[in-house]
């Protein structure tokens, strides 16, 4: 199997742990405050990376240097922001509107890779960037898309998603992936306490009758290690081989995954509009699979072959 094709596989599988999960982030921070539920879920994943790295991967411990460093907390701050725009917009607008505003990193991302990293995007994925971004907004909105002030921070939330993809993108190769993740998952932490402290009630963690509630501190436990350390680390290995572009589109996967997982375990109903949407968003994936140079051999080769009368 190419090692492309097992990198988008695996990122397919992240996108699957994020959507699955949705629904029980969202009953943990409806009682933990999120940025003290991200501060809390981040420094566990950064404690088990670390710890895996200790027993393990000792020897990585000395590819740490100040620019490894400085890489991963620019990971890291791109991905605060994300989390913390995306948070606050939230009190200001509809969760469906933020879905899809969110969402539309996917068309950030190839525009920021060629400004940024000079990568121009094939036209399979300029094509399933844009039936992607249709059934987005068929999956996600129901109302209409009447801009207000949370709409523009969420929109600040999908710059920050898309730029934490484009520099994961250029740092990812440079370095080892587990002390790069570690770095990006702890920066996450120390922001998300700071916000916490600042815009919340700094005292949640340490009230234990909230955090060792079962609902959060099961959705902690689950969120640190798959949603988020291994999700993380999987992320900065596989970006060594694939596209952001193409990075950005299996991510849309997401809501796809969050909206099957609600109909499956909360019995929400998806209407004939938002199973379009998956499927749509589902072809824009596998379009950004197809090699451009490819189908045009394969169509040169059938031009080729005698007809046989």
């Amino acid at each position: 199997m190419k090692k492309s094709l097992l990198a988008d596989l695996s990122l397919l599988l992240v996108a699957f742990v994020w959507g699955t999960t949705f629904v029980i982030v969202q009953n943990a921070i409806s009682t933990l405050p999120p940025h003290a539920f991200n501060a809390i879920r981040f420094l566990l994943a950064s404690g088990l990376l670390f710890l895996f790295i200790l027993l393990f991967y000792r020897e990585q411990l000395r590819a740490f240097s100040k620019k490894m460093i400085g890489s991963g907390i620019v990971l890291g701050i791109w991905l605060f922001g994300g989390y913390a725009f995306q948070t606050v917009g939230l009190l200001y607008t509809t969760s469906s509107k933020a879905g899809f505003i969110t969402g539309l990193s996917i068309v950030l991302v190839p525009l920021f890779s060629l400004m940024l990293l000079k990568q121009r995007p094939k036209w399979p994925a300029i094509i399933g960037v844009l039936v992607a971004t249709i059934g987005l907004y068929l999956l996600t909105l129901s109302d209409s898309l009447n801009m207000n002030n949370g709409d523009f921070l969420v929109f600040l939330c999908a710059i920050c998603f898309a730029m934490q993809i484009i520099f994961t993108g250029k740092y990812a190769p440079s370095y080892p992936a587990l002390p790069l993740a570690l770095i990006q998952i702890f920066t996450v932490s120390v922001l998300s306490a700071g916000a916490s402290f600042l815009f919340e009630n700094g005292q949640t963690y340490l009230n234990k009758d909230i955090l060792t509630q079962n609902h959060v501190l099961w959705a902690l436990l689950i969120t640190a290690g798959p949603a988020t350390a291994l999700a993380f680390l999987t992320q900065t290995i596989c970006q060594r081989f694939t596209t952001p572009t193409r990075v950005a589109l299996i991510f849309a996967m997401e809501p796809v995954f969050a909206a099957l997982a609600a109909f499956i375990w909360t019995d929400e109903v998806l209407g004939f509009k938002a199973l379009s949407g998956c499927l749509l968003i589902f072809i824009g994936m596998i379009l950004s699979e197809l090699q451009p140079e490819q189908l045009l051999n394969n169509m040169k080769k059938k031009k080729t072959v005698p007809q046989n009368h």
